[in-house]
């Protein structure tokens, strides 16, 4: 309702070019929904329209500007006064002045860097936002349409094996060795335990997949642990010599890629946990790092560029963790 001239007397549409054929990818909201979004990749180009569409036929729109603006942001829950742009971008559509009917504005943003994938997480959210406005003296008439932007990579050149031995003395001693270090979202994690020495009385094993997000920097850094999935291996207590299969797969959990210190705000980063519960439920657990990436479903031009990217951002891990975070390196844990 516009009483008293205040109001909206004019409303905002926003439409892509290619809406009808652009992909679109389901991405979970902050309130936890799930959504699905026009999905975009690193250096395409965002084009489309802005409808301005006059409420009251007949009655002229007086304005100060319009203008289309397109953004990458990072915002802190614990700090949502502050926005951390690292993409911003400003069309100007119209001159100050006034509508006497309803108007439609084109658009274009070439080859748009998005240097980032989004991410919506405990402590944290990355978005990139188209946003129009009209600008008005009182109060602007804006209108935001998100998309969701996914970062490609190509197979890594170097993806070792994991091998470990986890023992506490006189007790337990095993072995397990997974297939690779680097898996990509919709992958197989396969390998094996096999027991050398077990005199406890192990009643359970499972492999959980933690997710820990990190947020902040230096002293300020508050980390947050998600189990993201718990696979039961093993139920029974186990003999020396036995060899146990492991068949992990990752397409059915929500998983994203591996994030290192984006933009200098926030971290993701994943870990394969090994769990075993004795006869009287004592915990030994055993952590190893695990570096995941997205898997292009077609070839795409940009590929070579987020491959490159994505080298540079994830780097060697397992060493920066070592590195920069000792008190968190994973340990074999034997008390009650």
């Amino acid at each position: 309702m516009n009483i008293f001239g205040f109001g909206q007397s004019a409303e905002i549409d926003i439409v892509l070019n290619d809406a009808e054929s652009r992909k679109k990818a389901e991405h979970k909201s902050e309130d936890g929904r799930k959504d699905r979004y026009f999905l975009f990749y690193d250096g395409e180009t965002v084009s489309g329209k802005v409808n301005v569409t006059l409420k009251y036929p007949g009655k002229r729109l007086e304005h100060n500007g319009i203008k289309i603006e397109f953004f990458g942001q990072i915002e802190l829950y614990y700090d949502r006064g502050n926005h951390h742009e690292f993409v911003s971008l400003v069309k100007d559509l119209a001159r100050p002045g006034e509508l006497t009917q309803s108007q439609t504005f084109d658009f274009e943003f070439t080859h748009v860097e998005k240097p980032y994938e989004s991410y919506t997480g405990q402590n944290v959210r990355l978005r990139y936002v188209l946003r129009a406005t009209v600008g008005r003296r009182l109060s602007d008439i804006t209108k935001e349409l998100d998309v969701v932007v996914h970062t490609l990579s190509s197979y890594p050149e170097i993806n070792s094996s994991i091998k470990m031995e986890v023992g506490i003395e006189d007790c337990l001693h095993i072995e397990f060795e997974y297939n690779k270090s680097k898996y990509h979202l919709k992958d197989v994690i396969v390998g094996k335990i096999y027991f050398v020495l077990v005199r406890i009385k192990i009643r359970h094993m499972e492999i959980d997949i933690i997710k820990r997000e990190s947020t902040g920097s230096g002293p300020n850094v508050y980390h947050e642990n998600e189990t993201i999935a718990k696979y039961e291996i093993m139920d029974g207590a186990p003999v020396r010599g036995e060899s146990i299969p492991i068949r992990l797969f990752l397409a059915g959990y929500e998983l994203t890629p591996t994030m290192k210190d984006i933009n200098k705000k926030f971290t993701v980063r994943y870990y394969l946990n090994l769990v075993l519960i004795d006869e009287e439920d004592r915990r030994y657990f055993k952590q190893q790092e695990i570096i995941l990436w997205r898997k292009g479903d077609v070839a795409r031009k940009s590929m070579p560029h987020q491959a490159a990217v994505a080298s540079q951002r994830f780097g060697d891990a397992r060493q920066s963790e070592e590195a920069q975070h000792p008190e968190d390196q994973p340990e074999v844990n034997c008390s009650r």
